[in-house]
């Protein structure tokens, strides 16, 4: 008689993705449950060789959600068989579903979920393959164009929620958060429409909530404290980063993750004249990303690095008169930047600018401002352009210069004004 073969979905999928035995396996289990802020959730050799057997047991749904995040494949790709019925949903009730379903302009509150779900488990790693396209594009599409996709794509996320249940829900809700969370970045960094963000963070939260990711929930957090502490109001931007970094700690969170936050506080501290506490904050997060705890960060975490700490470090120190150590802070970032991040070489570039200015180099800063300005008409960012805007007005003195009036005669082009008042 042939010996079973046991799961050789299970087994195939595995090997696929580089985990050659099932030790590797277990680990990378274990690691995906902290990264996704599940806690200590030990997967042990002897459940992996259940899983692997010739009747392996369905998963719980803490499980199922790990294997679908280490494996990328829908769970009844890897070799389980559910225990109750696979008949779909009654025609009739689909369509009952249907008929009560109206397109959301992203609405405020999530559909409850459905126990007979419409959707088939697989929904949520399907509907989650389009939010990671989407993250990678932000680095190279123009703002308006991919706003416009993510938000269709958050739609169909909200119709979806009111279909599905069980894991594909969290998967699924998860993928949302990261959606609506990258919507408002858009409104608030690259667009500059701090009032529509607001609303689609509250429903990030939401989202994320539904998914009980707590990480999610504090990156969530942070980016709304941008709002107030833009607009000076420090409590409320305060308050916000408290509730980020609650959040954070039942992550468990990786120092990436919670020097961003202290470089998110600094940067409100800086938009509210707290100088002083905004370098502490930054020295702190250095530290921070100095020890490293071992906690690796979401796949999602994508918008921070030690570069772009010393951005933020760079900006403060220039707004602090700390002009010396702004620029070679600054330079240094310039310097090490990756050739895709446009977005950040504009801002860089026009606070490299601003040092000059200050320093009383007008030609040097429009040496740096022209830099900024070839930047901004590859890869449009609204807060760079806010940055140039900052460092021409430091140029005042020096208006009637040939060289000032040169970087006015780009600033104030036709096209370059129409596509301001456009935007």
């Amino acid at each position: 008689m042939a010996r079973p073969l046991g799961n050789t979905a299970l087994k195939a999928a595995r090997q696929a993705v580089g985990l050659s035995s099932q030790p590797a396996f277990a680990d990378a289990l274990s690691a995906a449950a902290r990264q996704l802020g599940l806690g200590e959730v030990a997967v042990s050799l002897r459940q992996i060789r259940r899983w692997e057997s010739d009747t392996p047991p369905w998963p719980q749904d803490d499980y199922q959600r790990l294997l679908v995040h280490v494996l990328h494949l829908p769970i009844e790709q890897l070799g389980f068989k559910s225990p109750w019925s696979q008949a779909t949903a009654p025609i009739a009730s689909i369509r009952q579903s249907a008929a009560h379903y109206s397109a959301p302009a992203l609405r405020s509150a999530l559909p409850r979920p459905n126990n007979a779900a419409a959707q088939p488990p697989t929904i949520g790693a399907d509907y989650a393959i389009i939010t990671q396209a989407h993250r990678r594009l932000y680095w190279s599409v123009a703002p308006a164009t991919l706003h416009q996709a993510v938000t269709e794509h958050a739609n169909l996320g909200f119709a979806l929620l009111g279909e599905t249940a069980g894991v594909a829900r969290r998967i699924l809700a998860a993928a949302l958060a990261e959606s609506l969370l990258l919507a408002g970045r858009i409104q608030f960094f690259d667009l500059r429409q701090p009032t529509q963000a607001e609303p689609t963070y509250l429903r990030a939260l939401q989202a994320a909530g539904d998914a009980d990711d707590s990480l999610l929930g504090a990156a969530v957090l942070a980016h709304s404290a941008f709002i107030p502490g833009w607009a000076g109001r420090r409590e409320d931007a305060t308050e916000r980063m408290t509730a980020a970094r609650t959040y954070a700690r039942r992550g468990p969170a990786s120092a990436e993750l919670l020097a961003w936050l202290d470089a998110v506080e600094a940067e409100c501290l800086t938009r509210c004249g707290d100088l002083r506490g905004a370098l502490a904050l930054l020295r702190r997060a250095e530290d921070v990303l100095a020890a490293d705890n071992g906690n690796a960060s979401p796949d999602w975490f994508t918008w921070f690095s030690p570069v772009r700490l010393s951005a933020f470090r760079g900006n403060t120190e220039l707004l602090a008169g700390h002009l010396p150590q702004a620029r070679t802070t600054l330079e240094a970032v310039l310097d090490q930047l990756p050739p895709t991040d446009g977005k950040q070489r504009s801002v860089i570039l026009a606070d490299l600018a601003s040092v000059e200015a200050a320093s009383g180099q007008p030609d040097s800063a429009c040496e740096r401002l022209e830099q900024a300005l070839d930047q901004l008409a590859l890869t449009w960012y609204a807060t760079g352009m806010e940055r140039v805007r900052e460092a021409r007005r430091a140029l005042t003195p020096w208006q009637d210069r040939p060289e000032v009036e040169q970087v006015d005669d780009r600033l104030y082009s036709w096209s370059a004004t129409l596509s301001a008042l456009q935007r």
